[in-house]
């Protein structure tokens, strides 16, 4: 009867592991056998995981994805949680219309916005570097700002009331109350942007392409397919075991996180 209860999810579970074990059990195998229709690698061959480290420089490229991945989480906290403790939680006129300006330029594509930004950072010599990657999320996130806000609105607004005719500043209302309860709702938007920022292929593609040493793990392993591609053919075992180690530190924080990750997206969507 459990089982029958949650076959559905017994069911989907099986469906989005599938690929993963695919890939898995592919990084395994010989070159031969990865070409071949065999499902389970016979004998296994660890060594192929060794091998993407002498392909690439896959630590310089791995450092390279931690330090964009954690700059851009710190700036997207820091730069939408006052923006949403002002869009939910201070008084003043205008503020429904900017919080619909803000949801709007969520309709825009990157596709729209990626030329004029190419010229900016052209201009400031940032192309080539972390820099256009990083900096630009201290200037907030649409997503970001609509997720605290929400959040922030299932606070009581008689707890701000009482701090305030305690003298306390807004400033001050944000940092001691508001921030110290909205912990979970802050922990899933930076999980969001740390995996946002850490599977970007895009932008890192458009920006540091141009220096070796400012490459992503995820476009420095796109290019290693194809320089292999190109003098040795496509090494499916050693392209996939450069995935499971792509794909091993998001497992890794996503499994230690998931609790406050799945209570942030649940309270958010209760509108106090």
């Amino acid at each position: 009867m459990s089982v029958w209860n949650h076959s559905l999810a017994i069911a989907l579970a099986i469906i989005f592991t599938a690929p993963f074990l695919f890939v898995f059990l592919t990084s395994l195998m010989t070159r031969q056998q990865a070409l071949s229709s065999r499902l389970w690698p016979h004998p296994f061959v660890w060594s192929n995981y060794t091998d993407v480290f002498n392909l690439f420089p896959a630590w310089r490229y791995a450092l390279n994805s931690f330090v964009y991945a954690t700059l851009s989480m710190v700036g997207v906290v820091l730069s939408s949680v006052p923006v949403a403790y002002a869009l939910s939680r201070m008084r003043w006129r205008g503020r429904q219309a900017t919080f619909l300006v803000v949801l709007s330029t969520m309709m825009l594509p990157a596709q729209v916005t990626i030329v004029p930004l190419y010229v900016i950072f052209v201009r400031l010599h940032w192309i080539g570097s972390l820099k256009p990657l990083i900096i630009p999320a201290f200037f907030g996130d649409a997503f970001s700002i609509f997720l605290l806000r929400q959040f922030f609105m299932t606070i009581p607004q008689e707890l701000s009331d009482a701090a305030r005719v305690d003298g306390a500043g807004e400033f001050q209302i944000m940092t001691r109350i508001v921030v110290p309860l909205a912990k979970a709702g802050i922990a899933a938007v930076a999980l969001f942007q740390f995996l946002y920022a850490w599977n970007d292929f895009f932008n890192p593609l458009v920006y540091s392409a141009s220096n070796p040493n400012a490459l992503t793990f995820a476009v420095g392993l796109s290019q290693v397919v194809q320089n292999t591609y190109v003098h040795l053919g496509v090494l499916w075992n050693v392209d996939m075991a450069g995935s499971i180690l792509f794909m091993l530190p998001v497992i890794v924080l996503f499994f230690f996180a998931q609790r406050v990750f799945i209570e942030g997206v649940t309270i958010t969507g209760v509108k106090g």
